[in-house]
């Protein structure tokens, strides 16, 4: 898991580089988003628009980071662990997530001064700790996804190089596995030193991975020419 995530990242980074070479001839620009995305998150964004003067073509690529409810502790504790019930319960969770969109270019709407729309993959890196306090328990729950997502954005100008910028997106990741200790459980049916009887369904009710992911972000944009 943690090579496929190396790739995936170093995949994003080579299609940046690869992209900068054109940044001249593009309006390149650089966003920092803050808002909802299944919990308070922080979503960086680099984007080229209009590639070509024919068409209002561009392409974003961008990472965020999100603190989630990771989901039921004891639930996650019966389904990974055992079905001990000692202890306190604490639970934590974030989300790395990396994006690539083609972006069409709308131009100014109404008292919006550039608004695009915007589509691509997506993939998802899920963390979930759970830990009981006297139960001496203290375990992961991990996820790494591929998914697609879809949305809007938009900048008002304050000046030449600064913009506010908002962003409203929604991401969907059909697929899953879930991971802790020697334990998966995989919403293709497949699963891996199971407990009990549970499959699938029960792994997925106790943890909030991301599955439809709705955003709402707002922030800066900035130009550096």
């Amino acid at each position: 898991m943690n090579r496929l995530r190396t790739t995936s990242i170093a995949l994003l980074l080579a299609a940046a580089v690869g992209a900068s070479g054109a940044a001249r001839a593009a309006d390149l620009s650089g966003s920092a988003l803050g808002g909802y995305q299944q919990g308070a998150g922080l979503r960086v964004f680099g984007t080229l628009s209009r590639l070509t003067p024919a068409i209002p073509l561009g392409i974003q690529l961008g990472f965020g980071y999100t603190m989630v409810d990771p989901g039921n502790p004891a639930a996650a504790r019966r389904v990974f662990i055992n079905d001990n019930t000692d202890g306190t319960p604490e639970e934590s969770g974030h989300v790395w997530d990396l994006r690539a969109d083609l972006v069409w270019m709308l131009g100014r709407v109404s008292f919006l001064d550039e608004v695009g729309v915007f589509f691509g993959p997506r993939y998802s890196m899920f963390t979930g700790r759970f830990r009981y306090v006297g139960g001496n328990e203290d375990w992961l729950v991990e996820q790494s996804v591929w998914g697609i997502g879809a949305g809007a954005r938009a900048e008002l100008k304050l000046n030449p190089r600064w913009s506010l910028a908002g962003a409203l997106g929604l991401d969907w990741f059909p697929y899953s596995s879930l991971y802790s200790h020697d334990t998966t459980y995989s919403s293709t049916g497949y699963v891996v030193n199971g407990h009990h009887n549970y499959g699938w369904s029960d792994a997925d009710k106790a943890i909030n991975q991301p599955k439809l992911v709705p955003s709402l972000l707002l922030g800066v944009a900035w130009r550096p020419y």
